[in-house]
């Protein structure tokens, strides 16, 4: 089995990515069974002001220390849980050290393979309207529309705010619900929780669309490359 290395952002995405390895390893492999991991994060702050100030460069350039620091611990295959600083790692990413599988590719794969025709994108501010999700699910002819700006903006809030600081309110929840099922009446066929908080507040059960849960899928590619047979 390959290791695998976390580079983590936030600590909520990177817990879950972990937790979801571990337990889904254990159904895969057999009891207590999952390929070895390594995580390294840097400071959630450190991140966000290098994304304020719209230095993706930076961004892209502290994934790659971590990406080292990983390899160097013997990882052979790099993820990480947090759409919004791919922004930054798309710039970097041929320089990775070891293999690196890119949230929004698995995403825009799973979406594919369920037949998705118009994905509604949910995030930060910055992923929302960025580039990173356009730029994977265009070339697979799948198309997708994000909330308006209060809506985009009181999201950004909840995640900032609440839900990486392990806060979840019912009445959060409740607003992701209406942005969901306005998204539906307006053509979307399913909903890309594309920030690795917004599965501990919205479920399927709770969606009024079909869910694509960004840090599940992630660790399931991670899971099924590390555990390939070659």
């Amino acid at each position: 089995m390959k290791h695998i290395g976390i580079v983590a952002v936030s600590s909520e995405g990177a817990a879950l990515c972990y937790r979801t390895i571990c337990l889904e390893g254990a159904t895969l492999l057999g009891p207590y069974e999952h390929p070895e991991i390594s995580l390294h994060g840097f400071s959630l702050r450190t991140y966000q002001r290098l994304i304020d100030d719209d230095r993706w460069d930076t961004v892209g350039a502290m994934l790659l220390e971590s990406a080292a620091k990983l390899v160097q611990s013997g990882a052979q295959l790099l993820i990480c849980p947090d759409n919004t600083v791919h922004q930054g790692l798309d710039l970097v990413r041929k320089r990775s050290p070891a293999r690196w599988i890119h949230i929004a590719e698995e995403v825009a794969d799973e979406a594919r393979r369920r037949g998705f025709k118009r994905i509604a994108i949910l995030g930060t501010r910055f992923l929302m309207e960025g580039n990173v999700y356009p730029n994977k699910l265009a070339p697979l002819g799948i198309d997708y529309q994000v909330p308006n700006l209060e809506q985009r903006t009181r999201i950004n809030q909840i995640i900032y705010d609440e839900l990486v600081n392990a806060c979840f309110l019912p009445e959060s929840r409740a607003y992701f619900q209406s942005v969901i099922r306005d998204l539906r009446d307006n053509g979307c066929d399913a909903v890309a929780l594309a920030c690795t908080e917004i599965p501990l507040l919205i479920t399927l059960a709770d969606s009024p669309l079909p869910i694509l849960d960004s840090t599940r899928i992630l660790a399931r590619a991670a899971l099924r490359e590390g555990t390939r047979v070659t």
